[in-house]
């Protein structure tokens, strides 16, 4: 159990900081374009399209393999239920944002390529059917799981003393903005990124630290 226990330390930081990249990564290489037009076509059927889509649904995955990494570390303190709680929550919210991101990955991919075919713009009148119709249920409870269960990670963390008490709360805040960013330029969408990024990569810091703290403590 120990030797599982301190396999998982390590993977969990390195799938944060990875996630963190990631995130970054997605709005870096996602094309934006005018997306009723020929150029929103081309955007579409680019392989950057697909690249950068992967990329979210990837950070999206590894990120779950991260929390699970803090919900060992908090298992045995008195925050235990909270840590099961916004482990849970992250996980149902994950679960339900991917379909949407296979939807933009593939579906929008597909759209954009025929109507280059066609030449034609008539068909990208569809992408809004493809994200807003049965797709923006998911996501918006998905996202909205996503943010409730990263803030009680950060109520968590704070009660447990876990240092840096505060560790969680950026985090917290990138998710609680993952919505409202949906549709702004991509600067925004880019600094949005790093913000998730920094926070990932804190959240891994402090995880790291205080399991090399606790196998001092036992020494």
């Amino acid at each position: 159990m120990q030797s599982a226990t301190s396999l998982q330390i390590p993977l969990s930081t390195i799938a944060l900081i990875l996630s963190g990249i990631f995130f970054v990564l997605y709005p870096s290489i996602r094309p934006f374009s005018n997306e009723s037009s020929l150029q929103g076509a081309a955007a579409f059927a680019s392989y950057s399209w697909v690249l950068a889509h992967s990329l979210a649904i990837a950070a999206f995955i590894l990120l779950t393999l991260g929390f699970l990494g803090l919900y060992i570390h908090l298992k045995e303190t008195r925050v235990e239920r909270h840590a099961m709680v916004a482990l849970v929550l992250i996980w149902i919210g994950v679960g339900l944002t991917l379909p949407y991101y296979g939807a933009e990955t593939f579906g929008l991919h597909a759209l954009g390529q025929e109507a280059l075919t066609q030449n034609s713009t008539e068909l990208l009148s569809l992408a809004n059917s493809v994200r807003w119709q049965e797709g923006i249920v998911f996501i918006g409870s998905g996202l909205l799981l996503l943010a409730a269960g990263t803030s009680v990670f950060a109520v968590a963390i704070w009660k447990s003393g876990f240092p840096p008490r505060w560790s969680g709360i950026p985090l917290a805040i990138g998710f609680a903005l993952y919505l409202p960013q949906f549709g702004t330029p991509q600067e925004i969408r880019v600094t949005h990124g790093l913000l998730i990024m920094v926070a990932c990569i804190l959240i891994a810091w402090s995880i790291s630290n205080r399991s090399k703290a606790l196998k001092l403590q036992k020494k």
